[in-house]
């Protein structure tokens, strides 16, 4: 069998991939990928098929073949021929056990080398925890102030021990079950220690040297620390040490107000704190749609969250328990005072103690490690995957590549990441969703763009909750009406980003969205409305939008 990428031109749905997929099965084509967005198809053809013969068939079937290249092609690892392990995983997060679970399942020999706690940042200091505090946080914010009159509730001090304890406990449940479980059941092994690069197919672990035909690395990232005076002398809390404190601060503070910030500084709000996000950029969510970071704003202060932009740091200094963050706003000075301070203005990879010269792996300018679209290093024995890579920081993206990195490293299947329409969600309350392009990044690639903004109080939904401080913002092709973004403040943002990552990842228009049924007195069918605004004042139509 012989490998081949063909670009192909005329596709503009998942329809069409599937009628060129159909065209070339025909003739005897084998692992076909097709991509409308990427324009091109890979498969696998016997050799006495004539790449000829594919070109021909995809013509057939009404779209124009071009050029095609023949794919490097090798053969599935076997143990024995080359080093201990077929596959050496450095890590063991989302990425490291999507890639094993894969790498096992094509037959390999696979090994995880871990240096700390298994199960990496989401179980153990990210999502689970974050989200489940979140949650109890949610449920202190409404028992003592709701938007309903005549209910009559309350709420006492927080016992921030306890709830801590009950995090706990589910942490380690779900790492029990969703991670350390799965290397029995899979049959692959854990080796721990610290794993450093001796050479391009060498590492050592404890002084023990480890050989393996494919590497990849997923050590993940951590909170990254900035540069301000005096900080490096005044005890500070990060996303992970936050979430172990024993007693509520009366006062935070909290610098950065990307999604870490913006989430755990509201956690604590909701749990009694008074809370302060303190951003050196003139608006929050400053990569996300004007629209998004002005609905957010108004929803934080509203809430009573204090919200300072345009911040110049000078230095910090801790007098007694206080903690003093002296700044500048617009040329006026200012201190910030709390009782602790939290660092969240970004995460960097862990690639210090890898060594990762040895194996001639770069790097770029924040100690990231630099892949192509095949996940493959400088080093074609290694593959890196999730956070260390610092693309889209979620677990579900490190899951993702981790299964390509796999396929590509074990299976040599040369799948491409395509990540076009990655969904994140910011579990603040409203929450904030989105998905494809804001309308910036829109212009920017060449499209002409056109809009819709739906306030929320436009969405019968959020009305009925009586909490009606957020948005919806649909961005699209003007020429073709295809969606090319999706951007949501509102309760449950999180689950209707679902629907609208489907609508972009396979090319639904506007008016796919017009003529669908959207179930009444959801947060989803703010999608509905929102694609009705782009040429109707949908304040002056029925419910249900008749």
């Amino acid at each position: 069998m012989k490998k081949y990428r063909m670009y192909v031109q005329g596709m503009t749905c998942s329809g069409c991939e599937k009628h060129v997929a159909t065209a070339l099965e025909g003739i005897g084509a084998v692992n076909i990928e097709a991509s409308f967005r990427r324009n091109e198809a890979t498969f696998e053809l016997p050799d006495d098929v004539d790449i000829n013969t594919a070109q021909k068939a995809i013509n057939e079937t009404r779209y124009q073949p071009g050029d095609a290249q023949v794919l490097e092609s090798h053969d599935a690892p076997v143990m024995g021929n080359e080093g201990d392990y077929d596959f050496l995983i450095i890590g063991s997060g989302g990425a490291a056990f999507a890639a094993a679970i894969q790498a096992v399942e094509h037959g390999a020999k696979v090994a995880m080398i871990e240096r700390g706690t298994v199960g990496g940042t989401c179980v153990n200091i990210g999502c689970i925890p974050s989200k489940t505090l979140l949650r109890a946080g949610e449920i202190n914010h409404l028992a003592k102030i709701n938007p309903f009159f005549g209910l009559a509730t309350s709420a006492k001090t927080v016992d921030l021990e306890q709830l801590v304890k009950q995090k706990d406990e589910l942490v380690a449940e779900m790492r029990e079950q969703k991670y350390e479980h799965l290397i029995g059941e899979y049959g692959f092994e854990l080796i721990r220690g610290e794993a450093k690069f001796i050479d391009e197919k060498t590492v050592e672990v404890g002084g023990r040297k480890l050989t393996a035909k494919r590497f990849l690395i997923a050590t993940g990232a951590r909170p990254s620390v900035p540069d301000i005076p005096g900080l490096k002398d005044v005890h500070y809390l990060t996303s992970t040490s936050l979430l172990d404190l024993k007693h509520l601060p009366k006062t935070l503070s909290v610098i950065g107000s990307g999604y870490i910030a913006m989430e755990l500084g509201q956690l604590f709000h909701n749990l009694g704190s008074e809370v302060t996000l303190l951003q050196r950029s003139p608006r929050i969510l400053k990569e996300y749609d004007p629209e998004i970071s002005e609905a957010v704003t108004k929803a934080m202060t509203e809430q009573g969250i204090t919200l300072i932009t345009g911040v110049t740091y000078e230095r910090i200094e801790a007098n007694g328990n206080v903690k003093q963050v002296h700044i500048s706003v617009n040329g006026e000075k200012k201190v910030i005072k709390a009782e602790q301070l939290l660092i969240a203005t970004g995460r960097k990879p862990n690639t210090e103690a890898l060594d990762l010269s040895a194996a001639n792996v770069k790097v770029g300018a924040k100690g990231e490690i630099v892949v192509d679209d095949l996940l493959k290093t400088s080093n074609p024995r290694i593959y890196a995957a999730g956070d260390v890579t610092m693309g889209p920081q979620f677990v579900y993206v490190a899951a993702y590549e981790g299964r390509i990195a796999a396929d590509n490293a074990i299976g040599s299947l040369e799948k491409k990441v395509n990540l076009e329409a990655v969904p994140g969600v910011t579990f603040t309350s409203p929450s904030i969703a989105t998905v494809g392009l804001t309308e910036e990044q829109a212009k920017a690639k060449g499209y002409e763009v056109i809009t819709s903004v739906l306030p929320l109080d436009s969405v019968p939904r959020a009305l009925v909750n009586r909490e009606t401080t957020g948005v919806f913002k649909l961005v699209a092709d003007s020429k073709s009406l295809k969606l090319l973004g999706v951007h949501i403040v509102s309760e449950n943002a999180g689950d209707v980003i679902y629907a609208a990552t489907l609508a972009v990842k396979f090319g639904l228009t506007v008016e796919d969205l017009r003529e669908s049924l959207a179930p009444y007195l959801t947060m989803a069918e703010g999608l509905k409305l929102a694609a009705l605004t782009f040429n109707k004042d949908v304040s002056k139509l029925s419910c249900c939008a008749g």
